[in-house]
């Protein structure tokens, strides 16, 4: 902490310079905070995905659905302690751009394997007991101005009503919101018993089962047993963890992660550049002073923590600067699509990876020139005094 004064003073010897390489640093995490919060939010809430949660699907692909009768079979599967189902009903409201994930349910089955979907006591008993209720999440609810109570269409863009409408209509009995941030909290639910007697067609089919195993670590134990059982039948199954099977949907929008961290590590190179330049500059500009250092008794370990230290507190104080910054704008500016995105969220692990791609900036950008400094002989230094 002795040299502190020391290294302040070398930053602030050319303010210009220091501040135009502090707002670089800044922007770029700013944009690493910011593309973090929407990386989370393409990503559907897998991060936050319950880890003892199965899916089964057939084993062609999503679209095809499969017997309401396999519930019993796979609740008699060794390891599987509950299970339940769900189908895309693919529904859209008023305009064509208004379309979520509307999906039909089992209530009190649903809401017991995903506990981190918070509703309310009373709204909760609404829903179970009213079949021609709606489960819908805090962020659609304000995105089109729903309340308990109201009454809404949803036009169902694969599944008709028996009478040839496409046009659905629930009551909002319940609005949930999630546990933790990273929940989704822009979808629907509506009752299955519903939807089975109303549906033109497709009667005692379900899109996919969601189960729960007894021990995460024996997941692809009961997935084999389950496949198993179901093999070689009109309706066989693939089973997967959850988080795979939502990762698939996300997967269909594209790898978002790979183009966001495509997009960082040429802003990261760039600002590695401008800040190794930065320190470059102000050890040449200041070789007679480090050879005088030398002369006063300064060791070479000194020597390189001095322009290390400098480099570090640089970018400490302008990475901090951005990721707090970036933090601040996900936090209060919100979902910059106006309630589009599932959630919208700077995850944890990402605000630690940004606080460790800080130091790293400042050790990459102040390693050479410190080395430099170290191995610089008294000699060639005071010859440029």
């Amino acid at each position: 902490m002795k040299y502190a004064p020391l290294i302040f003073r070398n930053l602030l010897r050319r303010k210009a310079r220091t501040l135009f390489t502090v707002l670089s640093v800044a922007v770029a995490f700013v944009l690493f905070a910011y593309l973090g919060a929407i990386r989370a939010a393409f990503a559907l809430g897998v991060e936050v995905i319950g880890v003892d949660r199965l899916v089964t699907i057939h084993k062609v692909s999503l679209i095809l659905p499969l017997p309401v009768s396999y519930l019993e079979r796979l609740r008699a599967v060794p390891g599987v302690l509950e299970a339940t189902h769900a189908t895309w009903f693919g529904g859209r409201y008023q305009d064509v751009e208004n379309q979520f994930a509307v999906m039909p349910v089992v209530p009190e089955e649903f809401l017991r394997l995903y506990p981190e979907l918070l509703v309310p006591e009373e709204q909760r008993k609404a829903w179970i007991g009213d079949r021609g209720g709606a489960l819908v999440g805090r962020k659609v609810a304000e995105r089109f101005g729903w309340k308990v109570g109201d009454r809404v269409p949803i036009q169902g863009t694969i599944w008709r009503r028996a009478d040839g409408s496409e046009t659905w209509e629930f009551v909002v009995d319940a609005i949930y919101q999630g546990q933790e941030k990273g929940v989704d909290e822009t979808q629907f639910f509506f009752h299955y018993e519903y939807f089975n007697e109303a549906r033109a067609d497709g009667q005692d089919l379900v899109g996919w089962y969601i189960l729960r195993v007894a021990d995460p670590a024996t997941s692809d134990e009961v997935a084999k047993r389950i496949d198993d059982a179901f093999a070689n039948s009109a309706y066989e199954t693939k089973t997967t963890t959850e988080k795979a099977f939502v990762q698939g949907f996300a997967n269909q929008i594209g790898n978002i992660g790979a183009i966001l961290r495509a997009v960082l590590t040429a802003v990261f190179f760039t600002i590695l550049l401008v800040a190794g330049n930065t320190m470059a500059q102000s050890v040449r500009e200041r070789i007679g002073e480090l050879a005088v250092l030398k002369t006063l008794g300064f060791s070479d370990g000194k020597i390189l923590g001095l322009v290390l230290g400098e480099s570090m507190l640089l970018s400490g104080v302008a990475g901090g600067l951005g990721l707090l910054l970036g933090w601040t704008l996900v936090v209060v500016g919100g979902d910059p699509t106006g309630q589009y995105l599932p959630s919208f969220y700077l995850p944890r692990a990402d605000a630690v990876l940004g606080a460790v791609l800080v130091m790293a900036l400042g050790f990459a950008s102040g390693i050479l020139p410190a080395l430099h400094a170290m191995r610089l002989s008294i000699v060639d230094g005071l010859r440029r005094v």
